[in-house]
């Protein structure tokens, strides 16, 4: 299963090893990254791959929102084919 992951904050230091290091502890791929910061405000999206993790979608949705808590980042992740349909014109 794929899915898309966003992180938005203030920028600081080491928001993007956290996160990566996250992905790595759950054993998910990360197939594209896109980052920018504007203004100050950190951005970043993700597509990942997480067929080879072994934790159920709402437990890497809470450890990921959780390590958002400890980086003051806000990080959201949903099912590909979830954010396609929300995202169709």
């Amino acid at each position: 299963m794929k899915a898309i992951l966003t992180v938005i904050g203030k920028d600081n230091v080491g928001i993007i090893a956290g996160v990566s290091n996250e992905l790595s502890e759950l054993e998910i791929n990360i197939l594209d990254v896109s980052q920018t910061i504007m203004d100050g405000y950190f951005t970043m999206m993700m597509m990942l791959d997480l067929s080879t993790t072994t934790k159920a979608f709402d437990e890497v949705k809470e450890q990921l929102a959780k390590k958002g808590t400890d980086l003051q980042v806000k990080v959201s992740i949903q099912r590909e084919e979830i954010f396609n349909s929300m995202h169709k014109l």
